[in-house]
C-alpha cells in the first residue's frame, strides 16, 4: 500500500495533514467503518479521497448535488487522479467515458447521486467494477432531524450490507439527534469509529444585529467589502431579486439565485460565482451546498435563518481556505413571527414541531446572546470554549439591564387584552398612545395603559423581540399573529423569576473589513498571479480555484519561488499541477523559467531532485572518461531518476539498475556512489 504522506505531497501538494485528518485517514485506510464530523473547510473530502488512492479497487462516493460532484471530480482530475461521476446531468459521451474507465480498471473514485441507488442494476454494477469502500458526503442528509433530509440516502445502509464493504460518513454539522440517526441508518446501529473534530471555525468573525433599515445595513456591510466574493441569504425569492438589483444600483456585481429560476439560469449563476472574482450572489437557502468555492470572504443573512444548523452550514461557505472571513446576520420581530408560524402551520407531527421550536429558540439565544457568541454556538454542539475574541460581542460587549418589571408589564398587557393583539398595539397601550384602535376597544382604560411611557418605542420593540426570542410569548397563527404567553412566562409574571435582557444600542454594522490577504508590497504580484489564473481557468473552462486556490497564490506572492523546485514546495502545487501550470506562474514571478526534462520534473521539490542534478553533472564530466579521451558514454534521464530515487549503495546494485550495465558502472560507478553517500 502506498505511503499516504507521500501521496498527500506528490498528488495534492500538501506538506502535511491538517489537524485531525491523519487519524481519520488511517481509520478509513484500515477499512474500519467511520463517522467523521469536521468543520466546513476542515478537509473532509481529502479524508476519503486520499485513502481511495492508496486502497485497491473503486471507492464509491455518495454525494447530494450534481454541482458538488462535478466540482470534486474536476479538482481530482486537475491533480491527475482518475475520477468520474454518474449523474442525471451527464451527456451520453460523459457516461460512456466513465464506464470505459471503470472497465479498464483506471477509475479510483466514482461519484453517485443517492437517487441512482434506486436503480436495480446499480448494485450489480458496483460488484462488477470492484467497489471496496463507500464514502458518504453530507451524511446529515440521512437524518429527519438534519437540515437537508434526502429519502434516497436511506438506501445507503442497505448497499453497505449488500456489498459487505466498509463505509465512511462525513458531515460538518450534526447535533446529538442527527448523529444517532446517521449511526442507525448508515451503520445498522453498530457504532462506527467516530471522530468529532470540533465545529469551530476560528477564522470566521460572527456578528448579529437587530434590524434597523435592513437594506441600508446590508448595503453598508457590503460596501465596506467591495471587490470580495460573498453571499447574501434572504428569506424569500422576491427579496433576492430586489436586493440584488439594489446592489447593482450601488455599483456591485451581484446576481440573484432562488429555486423559482429556470435550471439553466441557476446553473449559469453557479458558474459565474465560481469563476468570477468579487461576484455577489443574493440567494435563498437553495444556493450553497454544491458550492465549493474556497475564497468566499463573507456571508450575510438579510433575514433570520431557521436553525443553528442551517445558520452554521450557510456561514460555513465563507473562509474555506482558512483565511479570515466575516458574517452578519440581521433579525427582528417579524423574522421570529415568520419562523414560528412556518413551524406551527407545517404538516410535521407535534413532536417534530416542538423540536423545531427548540432549534429556533437556540438560534434566537445566539442572536440575543449577552456574552461571546462563539461560546454559545459551540455550546449548542456540546463543546466548551473560552471567549473567542472574534465576534461582535467580544469586540464590543453589550449592556444588560434588569428587565423583570418591563417584561411583567408586557405580559400583563397581553393577558388583559385577551392574548388577541400583536406587539404594535400592545406597545401603544404600554406607552399611553390613545390611538383610534386603542380607544375603540377601551384599552385606554386598562390598568396597564401608559405604565411603560418611560421607555421609548424602540426599547419596547427590543423587549418584545427578546421575549419572543426567549420563548416567553409566541405569535398565534390562528389569531393572525396575536401574541400569547407560554408556560415559560408564568414564573416571570408572578415575580418568582427575574429576567435580564440586552439594552439595544442600534450599533453601526460598519465594522472595518478584514485586512488584505498579503502585505502591501506583495499585492501587485498577487494581482498579476490572479490575472494569470483567471486566463488559464477561462481557457480551460473551469473555476479559478481548480487551477490554484487563493492561499496557494498568496504563498507564491510571499515566497516568490524562482525555480521549479521552489515552486514544488508551495502548498497546493502537486506533481500534476506543477507540470500543467508551474512554468506559467514562474514566468509571472521570475520571468521565463528554464524548462525541466519530464524525468527531472517528477523529482521537483524532492531531495532526489538535487541528487539527480549532481549525477547528471558527474555524467557530463565523465562522458569521455576521466582523461577526456575515452569512448562517449551517457545515461538516460530515466536511469538517473531511478538511481536518485533508489539510492543503490554498491556497484553490484548500481549495475542492476535498468540502463546501466558493466561498462557504465566502470565509467560512472565510483562517482555516482560518492554522490549518493553525500546526498
Amino acid at each position: 500500500m502506498p505511503d499516504p504522506q507521500e501521496v498527500l505531497s506528490r498528488v495534492f501538494g500538501f506538506p502535511g495533514f491538517r489537524p485531525g485528518q491523519s487519524e481519520i485517514v488511517q481509520a478509513v485506510l484500515a477499512g474500519r467503518n467511520t463517522l467523521a464530523i469536521m468543520p466546513t473547510g476542515g478537509g473532509k473530502s481529502l479524508c476519503f479521497q486520499l485513502p481511495a488512492l492508496c486502497r485497491d479497487g473503486v471507492t464509491v462516493v455518495i454525494s447530494p448535488l450534481i454541482a458538488l460532484m462535478r466540482d470534486q471530480v474536476r479538482a481530482l482530475r486537475a491533480v491527475g487522479v482518475e475520477a468520474g461521476a454518474l449523474t442525471s446531468g451527464n451527456t451520453e459521451a460523459e457516461t460512456d467515458e466513465v464506464f470505459q474507465a471503470l472497465d479498464d480498471g483506471r477509475l479510483k473514485l466514482l461519484y453517485l447521486a443517492p437517487e441512482r441507488l434506486a436503480n436495480a442494476g446499480t448494485q450489480a454494477m458496483l460488484r462488477r467494477v470492484g467497489c471496496t469502500m463507500i464514502a458518504v458526503d453530507e451524511a446529515h442528509c440521512v437524518s429527519q432531524w438534519g437540515h437537508d433530509f434526502r429519502p434516497d440516502y436511506l438506501r445507503i445502509g442497505e448497499l453497505r450490507q449488500s456489498l459487505g464493504v466498509p463505509l465512511a460518513a462525513f458531515t460538518a454539522t450534526a447535533d446529538a439527534e442527527t448523529q444517532g440517526e446517521i449511526i442507525a441508518r448508515l451503520f445498522g446501529g453498530q457504532t462506527p469509529e467516530t471522530f468529532l473534530r470540533g465545529f469551530d471555525r476560528p477564522n470566521i468573525h460572527l456578528a448579529f444585529a437587530a434590524k434597523d433599515q435592513p437594506r441600508k445595513q446590508i448595503l453598508s456591510f457590503i460596501t465596506a467589502r467591495r471587490g470580495r466574493s460573498g453571499i447574501v441569504y434572504c428569506g424569500t425569492r422576491a427579496r433576492t431579486e430586489t436586493l440584488a438589483q439594489a446592489l447593482r444600483d450601488e455599483g456591485h456585481p451581484a446576481i440573484a439565485y432562488h429555486g423559482g429560476m429556470e435550471a439553466e439560469l441557476r446553473r449559469q449563476a453557479e458558474v459565474r460565482f465560481q469563476q468570477e472574482d468579487g461576484l455577489i450572489v443574493v440567494a435563498t437557502v437553495a444556493f450553497g451546498m454544491g458550492i465549493d468555492k474556497p475564497d468566499i470572504r463573507w456571508v450575510a443573512h438579510a433575514d433570520l435563518p431557521k436553525s443553528i444548523e442551517g445558520y452554521y452550514q450557510e456561514i460555513g461557505r465563507a473562509g474555506r481556505d482558512g483565511a479570515p472571513a466575516e458574517t452578519l446576520t440581521l433579525y427582528g420581530a417579524d423574522d421570529i413571527r415568520l419562523r414560528r408560524s412556518q413551524i406551527d402551520e407545517g404538516l410535521a407531527p407535534a413532536d417534530r414541531k416542538q423540536a423545531d421550536h427548540a432549534r429556533l429558540n437556540a438560534l434566537l439565544g445566539l442572536a440575543e446572546a449577552t456574552g461571546c457568541r462563539r461560546q454559545v454556538l459551540l455550546g449548542y454542539f456540546g463543546e466548551q470554549a473560552g471567549p473567542c475574541g472574534n465576534c461582535d460581542l467580544c469586540d464590543r460587549p453589550v449592556e444588560i439591564f434588569d428587565a423583570t418589571e418591563a417584561v411583567r408589564k408586557a405580559l400583563s398587557a397581553i393577558l388583559r387584552t385577551g392574548e388577541s393583539f400583536g406587539a404594535g398595539h400592545l406597545i401603544d397601550i404600554l406607552r399611553g398612545n390613545a390611538t383610534d384602535k386603542v380607544k375603540a376597544r377601551g384599552h385606554d382604560r386598562l390598568p396597564t395603559f401608559a405604565v411603560g411611557r418611560d421607555m421609548a418605542k424602540s426599547a419596547w420593540d427590543a423587549v418584545f423581540r427578546q421575549m419572543m426570542g426567549r420563548d416567553l410569548v409566541r405569535p398565534d397563527p390562528e389569531r393572525h399573529g396575536a401574541l400569547r404567553m407560554t408556560d415559560a412566562a408564568v414564573p416571570v409574571l408572578k415575580g418568582e423569576q427575574p429576567i435580564h435582557l440586552r439594552r439595544d444600542a442600534l450599533k453601526s454594522t460598519d465594522r472595518p473589513a478584514v485586512k488584505a490577504l498579503v502585505a502591501d508590497e506583495d499585492a501587485p504580484l498577487l494581482s498579476a498571479l490572479k490575472a494569470k489564473r483567471r486566463a488559464l481557468a477561462e481557457a480551460a473552462g473551469v473555476p479559478a480555484y481548480i487551477v490554484f486556490p487563493d492561499r496557494t497564490l498568496v504563498e507564491m506572492a510571499e515566497r516568490r519561488p524562482m525555480t521549479m523546485d521552489d515552486m514544488a514546495g508551495i502548498t497546493g502545487v502537486g506533481a500534476k499541477k506543477l507540470e500543467s501550470f508551474g512554468a506559467a506562474f514562474l514566468e509571472v514571478i521570475a520571468g521565463a523559467a528554464e524548462p525541466l526534462h519530464p524525468q527531472r520534473m517528477r523529482l521537483a521539490g524532492r531531495a532526489a531532485g538535487e541528487v539527480f542534478d549532481r549525477l547528471q553533472e558527474a555524467q557530463l564530466d565523465l562522458s569521455r572518461g576521466a582523461d577526456g579521451t575515452g569512448k562517449y558514454l551517457s545515461c538516460t534521464q530515466a536511469t538517473l531518476r531511478v538511481i536518485a530515487e533508489r539510492r543503490p549503495s554498491t556497484l553490484d546494485e548500481l549495475e542492476r539498475v535498468q540502463g546501466m550495465g558493466p561498462h557504465k558502472v566502470e565509467r560512472f560507478g565510483r562517482a555516482f556512489l560518492d554522490i549518493l553517500r553525500e546526498g
